[in-house]
This record gives C-alpha cells, sequence and structure tokens, in this order.
C-alpha cells in the first residue's frame, strides 16, 4: 500500500488578485508565487489556488471553512463583500444559514471565481 505523508486541496481561478483580496478579506493568510502562479491559503492544512484564465466554477463546495461562530463569520463576509448562496432543499435563514436537524449549521458563499466555498460552525459539526 502506498504510504501517505500529506494531502492538500487545489483549485483554480481565473483572477489571483480577486482571489487574494477575497480571502484575504476572509482573514485568512495568503501567500502569493508569482513564479507559479498561485496562492497558498495558509490554513491549518494548506490550500493551492491556481490561475487558470479558462476555468469554469465546479457546481459543488470546494473549500469547508470551520469557524466557531457562523453568525459572526458570515457577517464579516459580508462586510467584506460576500453575499451568501440559497440552495433548495435547505431551511436557510435570512442570513443563509442552514441549520437542520441533522449535520452542522453551514453557510455557502461563492469566491470571485465562482468557487463555492461553505462556512460551517464548529460546535455542530462533530
Amino acid at each position: 500500500m502506498v504510504s501517505i505523508s500529506a494531502g492538500w486541496a487545489g483549485f483554480a481561478a481565473p483572477d489571483l488578485d480577486a482571489a487574494q483580496a477575497f480571502y484575504t478579506g476572509l482573514g485568512i493568510t495568503v501567500e502569493r508565487d508569482e513564479a507559479m502562479g498561485m496562492l497558498t491559503l495558509k490554513l491549518t492544512g494548506d490550500v493551492s489556488v491556481y490561475v487558470k484564465p479558462d476555468h469554469v466554477p465546479a457546481s459543488f463546495t470546494v473549500l469547508n471553512l470551520l469557524v466557531t461562530d457562523l453568525e459572526a463569520a458570515v457577517d464579516d463576509a459580508v462586510a467584506a463583500g460576500a453575499s451568501f448562496e440559497r440552495y433548495e432543499g435547505f431551511d436557510q435563514d435570512e442570513r443563509g444559514i442552514a441549520r437542520g436537524p441533522v449535520g452542522p449549521a453551514i453557510a455557502w458563499t461563492r469566491d470571485p471565481a465562482g468557487n463555492v466555498v461553505a462556512f460551517i460552525e464548529e460546535s455542530s459539526a462533530s
């Protein structure tokens, strides 16, 4: 069997400046590598965002961010310019936060490239 020592996620964005501004606005430390045409989101496990001019956003969540206070995280993201998605079948409040009988409290936004980013409340995720 293969021995895997680490792994990380990565996704594309057509405009690294817009992606950097978005993720920095969410309070994430972002490192930029001009030579590679890539951003690294400095989380517990790093996440790579690489430039791809003909990027087509995925129809699913590409990044999940665990937060201790979902309402505060949504408010901060909205203050930074984000808007939150509404999905059929989810009972979401006026902020776009879904709290159901099963699963964690969650809210979805999109980054400037159209990638779906979820905020998940830590206390409700276990």
